[in-house]
């Protein structure tokens, strides 16, 4: 195809040319070349007499003979433009035709060979995130059942996140973000909320069942709504608030009847509902500005990882302290084995998760947004209790359908009235 390509300017080149060639050699085949004899020119190589015969003077002939050769002269001058033109304009049509056909050719080439995630890139990051999503769930359960230092967990998966930008940062495969230090203290407060986010929901499937969790984390839209007016100002249409009212009334009756309620389960659920609205609204309000060189979604995400790590080693170490938390570890090991090795693999599915979403969501309308974000969650509380056998009645199962539809109404009502 390359040759194909090339080979369509190279014959129009060619013809372009050829007819330069062809008006070059009209204009130099048909000169008048005029010599000059005594005072006047006259045409080379004729036979020119200043004798008279039977009256007439034989320059009066030559005279008319000139006009005829210049007649002929003329005409065949104007042929030759003719043809030149004419072979002017083919070679540059044919110019023409070949340059739009190699353009043409060249958009073809560039869509067949497009990329396969050029073309199904959106589904394959929102399976990457349902999958990395459901391997989060479940590898952490297991790992809070045979370790049970949800604090110490939570900072093995955070610190896990380490080993996949640092390398992609060392390697130039990603840009390296630049930040001072001025910026940083204005990205702390992110970094906090992020902590609060994952701590609370690792301290909540530690507590209680993953599909419970779920249903309670369901209603961050609610703690969401409260922080925007109280920092925000924000109030939005009363359709809005309106679809909050089934995110309420879901989560209390899946509450109500839940056979393995607790309050912490509960309460760490609401509180990683605080710090992911606190996050946002804080995002909204403060970080606006420059937060540094390179910073895209994505670098955003690694640097408040970083942050919160360091945030996180000394609170982990003050409430569970180093010393159960190696004694811990080395009884998991004894008794898993490299199967508790394997369920430490959470952290690998927790950044991954976060990074595909990313990705995900950066592909999407709103309103795909709020569907795939509301399915995920249907998922995995299905995947949980399918996973973990845990009990749940008919009345539970009403509530976290209430509130799981509640969530959606609240995204597609907010996409659809707050920005009017």
């Amino acid at each position: 195809m390359t040759s194909r390509m090339s080979s369509r300017p190279l014959r129009g080149l060619t013809a372009l040319l050829a007819a330069l060639c062809v008006c070059s050699w009209n204009f130099v085949s048909f000169p008048a070349v005029r010599t000059t004899i005594g005072n006047e020119v006259r045409p080379e190589g004729r036979a020119v007499s200043s004798g008279n015969f039977a009256g007439k003077s034989f320059y009066a002939g030559t005279k008319a003979q000139e006009k005829a050769v210049s007649d002929t002269s003329r005409s065949t001058d104007a042929v030759s433009l003719a043809l030149a033109a004419a072979g002017c304009a083919v070679a540059m049509r044919a110019a023409s035709e070949a340059s739009e056909g190699a353009a043409k050719e060249a958009v073809e080439t560039e869509t067949k060979s497009k990329s396969f995630m050029d073309k199904h890139g959106v589904v394959v990051y929102i399976g990457l995130w349902y999958v990395f999503n459901i391997g989060y769930n479940i590898y952490n359960k297991k790992a809070l059942i045979s370790y049970p230092f949800p604090w110490a967990c939570a900072l093995w998966q955070m610190a896990f996140g380490w080993l996949i930008f640092v390398p992609l940062w060392i390697l130039r495969v990603r840009k390296v973000p630049k930040l001072s230090v001025s910026q940083a203290v204005t990205l702390a407060p992110a970094a906090l909320g992020h902590l609060a986010t994952h701590v609370g929901a690792v301290v909540a499937f530690f507590a209680g069942a993953v599909s419970f969790g779920h249903i309670v984390k369901a209603s961050e839209p609610v703690v969401s709504s409260f922080l925007n007016f109280a920092f925000l100002g924000e109030v939005m249409p009363w359709q809005v608030y309106a679809s909050l009212v089934p995110i309420i009334g879901g989560v209390g009756l899946a509450s109500a009847s839940e056979m393995s309620f607790n309050w912490l389960c509960f309460g760490a659920a609401m509180g990683s509902n605080l710090g992911s609205a606190s996050r946002a609204v804080y995002s909204k309000k403060v970080m606006k500005g420059d937060i540094g060189e390179n910073m895209d979604s994505v670098n955003t995400f690694s640097v408040l990882t970083i942050m919160a790590t360091f945030m996180l080693i000394p609170i982990a170490l003050a409430i569970e302290g180093p010393t159960a938390m190696l004694k811990g570890f080395k009884l998991a090991y004894s008794a898993g084995g490299l199967h508790f090795m394997r369920q430490r693999l959470g952290g690998v599915f927790y950044y991954m998760y976060n990074e595909v979403a990313f990705q995900a969501l950066g592909k999407l309308d709103p309103v795909s947004h709020a569907v795939c974000n509301t399915m995920k969650r249907v998922v995995i509380i299905i995947t949980a209790i399918f996973v973990f056998r845990n009990p749940v009645t008919g009345m539970g199962i009403l509530g976290s359908s209430v509130a799981i539809g509640g969530t959606l109404l609240y995204s597609l009502a907010k996409n659809k009235y707050a920005t009017k």
